[in-house]
């Protein structure tokens, strides 16, 4: 029987997008943050944006090689910001802050609508929640959880940057699992890409993976081998309940 749905959260729950003006306003913010430690990039923020996109693609290219997520002081004193030769033990104390200060500001943010009632209808069948995230920050989705209103709804919330484990790594999959205290045939997963979500979960054993596409799914998915395929695709986060619904109702019939 289905007794867990766990969520991914940027580009599911939440609607996220990046653009010019949140691109500017990350890099705007970077430099004031690093201004602030007496760490003055000395340069102007063309050519910021330029090291740290470039530092980005060599994270990029490391983690995604072995989907392993580092910390932040790592990710920011050994890759994004690693051409300005910052002093690391000055650097260091104020990564998170910077890691924060990034997930919210250079991607835009919102809920989905529908996302409470789906939610509440949920818990309301008994069903354990909780959230699979791929994220270089250690507290940020634990604080827009909270700034949403939802945080309460789930009973696990397992970080790549906490577990040092990347979806589409099974091992993700395993903590939350041991976490909620489930089994993975009596899962299902909701998120956004087949290259993390449904791969990563069909390969974990989860029974059921939900896809449901966000503005970042194309480029996420691009030229991936899709060795599984969604069981379900939705366009409204709210049709996860009634599929759930529909599944127990099978299950007892």
């Amino acid at each position: 029987m289905i007794t867990t749905v766990l969520f991914d959260m940027g580009g599911t729950l939440e609607d996220i997008f990046v653009d010019e003006a949140s691109e500017r306003e990350a890099v705007e913010k970077l430099a004031e943050i690093l201004k602030s430690c007496g760490l003055d990039p000395q340069v102007d923020l063309e050519e910021l944006k330029r090291r740290v996109d470039a530092g980005w693609k060599r994270y990029g290219a490391y983690r995604d090689s072995c989907d392993v997520e580092l910390k932040p002081v790592e990710i920011w004193c050994d890759y994004v910001l690693t051409d300005f030769g910052f002093p690391r033990e000055t650097l260091a104390p104020h990564c998170e802050e910077i890691a924060h200060m990034w997930e919210v500001t250079h991607y835009h943010r919102r809920l989905r609508p529908r996302v409470v009632p789906m939610l509440e209808g949920l818990k309301e069948m008994g069903i354990k929640l909780g959230i699979i995230s791929n994220t270089a920050a250690l507290y940020q989705v634990f604080d827009i959880l909270k700034e949403y209103g939802i945080r309460d709804y789930f009973q696990d919330v397992t970080l790549s940057s906490v577990t040092g484990f990347r979806k589409p790594c099974t091992d993700i999959f395993t903590v939350a699992l041991r976490q909620v205290q489930s089994e993975p045939e009596e899962c299902v997963y909701v998120g956004d890409t087949v290259s993390r979500d449904v791969i990563g979960s069909k390969r974990a054993g989860f029974a059921k993976a939900i896809q449901i596409c966000s503005k970042l799914t194309g480029e996420k998915d691009s030229g991936i081998r899709r060795e599984f395929e969604p069981d379900y695709m939705v366009e409204d986060i709210y049709e996860v309940y009634p599929i759930v619904q529909q599944l127990r109702e099978a299950e007892t019939a």
